[in-house]
């Protein structure tokens, strides 16, 4: 594909409109202060194959671990239409385990594999453990709260009421952790049809390809930038 550099610079705004929008979303939704407050949150737009193609002005070290957190996900569980898979483990590409990730598929059409995925990380107030808040002066992981494999909070668009039913048995404030969980599957529904959108108004092949196009410009800014740091 020939990459044009006016619908490169359309193309970059448009995937990072969806990762800002997915923000908004999660911002203007959620209910702990941890969410609208202090902003404790980032959301990122992926490949089929669980790439980075584009991320909100978010946390940096919620973004910098996302794609091991998509990347575990994708691998334990086959994704269907209207799943959202959650977790949490931070050796699974979690950061502590306040910091829950949602992640979603993006199914295009007829097609029976995802040409997306989308994903946000929110830290939450609290989510077990030895004392509130969920970050204890801890000998070990267990005591810091609830330790969240890959598994389906949305089986095909309908809530997973068991799973969720552990979680707010689990934690200290239920109301407030039902309603950042919900927060989070609507900032995932919003990317996942802006994506639809754009696919429709521009074409699969040419929303794929730039999505591509942006990955390798970003390498290329990436590897200039490091060849301009000194030995040493």
């Amino acid at each position: 594909m020939t990459v044009h550099p006016v619908d490169f610079e359309v193309f970059k705004n448009l995937f990072l409109s969806i990762a800002e929008e997915m923000g908004v979303t999660l911002c203007r939704t959620g209910f702990s202060p941890n969410i609208k407050e202090r902003l404790d949150y980032s959301c990122a737009v992926y490949d089929a194959q669980g790439e980075t193609i584009s991320q909100g002005d978010h946390m940096p070290v919620h973004l910098g671990a996302m794609p091991l957190s998509v990347r575990a996900a994708i691998d334990a569980v086959p994704m269907e239409r209207g799943d959202v898979v959650m977790l949490n483990d931070p050796f699974q590409g979690g950061t502590h385990l306040p910091d829950i990730t949602l992640v979603s598929p993006v199914f295009l059409a007829r097609e029976r594999a995802p040409a997306f995925y989308v994903a946000n990380r929110a830290h939450h107030s609290d989510v077990g453990g030895m004392s509130p808040g969920s970050m204890p002066v801890a000998r070990e992981i267990y005591q810091e709260g609830l330790i969240l494999p890959p598994v389906r909070l949305v089986r095909r668009g309908r809530m997973a009421e068991d799973v969720l039913a552990i979680i707010l048995a689990n934690v200290r404030t239920p109301d407030e952790r039902e309603g950042d969980l919900t927060a989070q599957i609507a900032a995932n529904r919003v990317a996942d049809s802006r994506l639809r959108d754009t696919v429709r108004r521009y074409g699969r092949a040419r929303t794929v390809g730039y999505g591509r196009a942006l990955q390798d410009y970003t390498e290329r800014v990436l590897r200039a930038t490091i060849k301009e740091i000194p030995n040493g």
